[in-house]
């Protein structure tokens, strides 16, 4: 009797090249709402994350164990995969996003003991999941023109020097500005360049510069130049693009 609730024996003596971790992927967001709420959605609500960064005192919350999924990235891909929340790893940064100030609507700043609280808890998550640098994004690139967190303020340039995202090698951008200045690229060669990067582009050869790639133009701005974010392609995106997807 015993030994019929054993379940059969499996023999494990074969193992599959075609495999790897099933988490591959950290994607960054930031809340919009402060920390009650922010907790309250995402423990109540059909919405979910791994883990919560707080403000003051910076605090790292985990909601949702790392071996099990979290319903934070939506309708999202990344290098041709669709469905990201399958595969990757949630941090909601607690950020109210857009702030209405004396000039305007502007970004809200992260502070810098939150941000050394999230690159403290990414360098954890990618020494676990052996997770490369360039497996760090945002919730913009995996879903550009539907979000645009974690914003142009997140110090990406900062997680790149701790060696936990990509960022560009300045004085090559800058070198190839003028020859872009000089001739642009066609607009395939935009869609190309970005769907190399990651973004999930469609119709690589369309010569339309539509909404949805000044989308996907926009988030990529935001992240690397996030002085201006206007989706445009110009010789300022192209050189930086080309830096990033040349070997």
């Amino acid at each position: 009797m015993l030994a019929g609730c054993a379940g059969p024996r499996i023999d494990t003596r074969y193992s599959s090249i075609s495999q790897g971790p099933r988490v591959d992927l950290v994607v960054l967001h930031y809340t919009v709402a402060d920390f009650e709420r922010s907790l309250r959605i995402l423990t109540q609500q059909a919405v979910s994350s791994h883990y919560l960064v707080d403000v003051d005192p910076p605090t790292i919350y985990r909601l949702v164990p790392e071996d099990r999924r979290a319903n934070h990235a939506g309708v999202s891909s990344w290098a041709g995969r669709v469905l990201v929340n399958m595969s990757s790893i949630g941090i909601e940064i607690v950020n109210p996003g857009r702030i209405l100030t004396p000039e305007g609507e502007r970004y809200a700043p992260y502070p810098k003991a939150q941000i050394d609280a999230v690159i403290a808890l990414l360098r954890g998550i990618m020494a676990r999941w052996g997770i490369p640098k360039e497996r760090v994004v945002g919730h913009a690139d995996v879903a550009p023109g539907r979000k645009q967190d974690p914003g142009p303020l997140f110090p990406w340039k900062r997680l790149a020097d701790e060696g936990l995202a990509l960022w560009f090698d300045e004085a090559r951008a800058a070198a190839l500005r003028p020859r872009y200045e000089d001739a642009l690229p066609a607009i395939p060669w935009f869609r190309l360049r970005l769907a190399q990067f990651g973004y999930g582009v469609s119709d690589l050869t369309s010569e339309s510069l539509d909404p949805p790639l000044r989308a996907v133009l926009s988030s990529f701005q935001m992240r690397f130049r996030p002085a201006r974010y206007d989706g445009e392609a110009d010789a300022e995106t192209a050189a930086i693009l080309a830096v990033l997807t040349q070997p």
